[in-house]
């Protein structure tokens, strides 16, 4: 009888306690790089703005309906494509009534000086006065320049009438349309705006006290956080002007032709490299952000486990420098997601 209690109470207390936790992953099933000491360039990073270098707004310069529009936002166009059409039917009406006024002006002078060298062989064989020749020559002088000023006007309606035909001044990409199919066309209307994709630059604003450190080198990289891209910069200016206010100079960076998907407008990072100096950094993929904490997993023999870091502001698009909270040859996790299901255990599966 006190047996059975006793095993009673054994197989109450078994089913009672917890399950043994499971193990945890071996550091070495996660992909992690080594925290290391390593010369960087030291860097001024001051917040931009990209800007096309050529960016231009067609505008209308005859009236008529549109008739016709070829592209739209965000279409590329090649150098003397056809854009927009304009309705040409009253250029057309008004070439072809200068025209027919040249015609008539051109018959008139050739009756001119049919006339004027009649006059001369009269007033050599003394028919007509001196007076009469000189009126001949005047009527054949005026038959002319009555030509030229035609020639001229009609010139002037061609010139007209090929303005309703718009094309593009040169290559580039459609960033705004502003007409419709069917909308009336007046002398000065904007049409489209577009820019150089290949003309870029990015400016940004910096204090007046950094700008010999940036002219001694002349070194810069831009950074565009909203693609995660780093370009270097080929060339970089000052411009030679400061703002009284605010005591700061506007530097132009200029971009590479190849900087595809970057336009205008939109925000960016310069840093000016000031100098090299040795830095401790992690590389950037390991950082975990979350609220005010910035935290790396650090994989060791014990395990992985969660460490704060306070991040300083040199480094590159790969690496990040590190202030506090790591020590050169640590080990940390490229994936902080997989690191922090790997370090919560049984708990993660939940």
């Amino acid at each position: 009888m006190k047996r059975a209690a006793l095993i009673a109470a054994a197989l109450a207390a078994a089913c009672g306690s917890e399950p043994p936790p499971a193990p945890r992953a071996a550091p070495g099933a996660l992909e992690s790089a080594a925290v290391e000491m390593r010369e960087v360039e030291l860097a001024y990073s001051a917040e931009a703005v990209i800007e096309a270098v050529r960016q231009s707004t067609v505008s209308a310069q005859i009236a008529g309906r549109i008739v016709e529009l070829r592209f739209d936002v965000g279409d590329y166009v090649k150098k003397g494509e056809v854009i927009v059409r304009i309705d040409e039917r009253a250029a057309a009406q008004a070439q072809a009534a200068s025209e027919a006024q040249v015609g008539e002006a051109q018959a008139a002078l050739a009756n001119a000086r049919v006339n004027y060298e009649r006059s001369k062989q009269l007033l050599a064989q003394k028919f007509i006065s001196a007076s009469a020749l000189d009126k001949a020559e005047a009527d054949y002088k005026a038959a002319q320049a009555r030509v030229a000023a035609l020639l001229a006007g009609a010139g002037q309606a061609a010139t007209e009438r090929a303005f309703a035909t718009v094309v593009a001044p040169y290559s580039g990409v459609v960033s705004a349309r502003h007409v419709e199919l069917g909308e009336m066309a007046t002398p000065g209307k904007p049409l489209m705006t577009g820019f150089d994709p290949a003309t870029l630059r990015v400016v940004a604003t910096v204090p007046q006290a950094e700008v010999a450190a940036i002219q001694a080198l002349g070194k810069a990289r831009v950074e565009v956080p909203s693609s995660g891209r780093w370009i270097d910069v080929p060339r970089l200016v000052i411009v030679p002007a400061a703002d009284p206010r605010t005591h700061t100079v506007r530097i132009r960076l200029e971009l590479a032709g190849d900087a595809r998907g970057v336009y205008p407008g939109v925000y960016a990072r310069a840093h000016f490299v000031t100098g090299r100096a040795p830095r401790l950094l992690v590389p950037r993929q390991a950082v975990l952000r979350r609220s005010e904490v910035t935290a790396v997993y650090v994989a060791d023999e014990r395990g992985v486990h969660l460490r704060q870091v306070r991040l300083g502001t040199a480094g590159d698009e790969s690496a990040v420098e590190v202030l506090a909270g790591v020590k050169p040859g640590e080990r940390v996790a490229l994936d902080p997601v997989k690191a922090g299901l790997a370090a919560a255990g049984p708990a993660a599966g939940l």
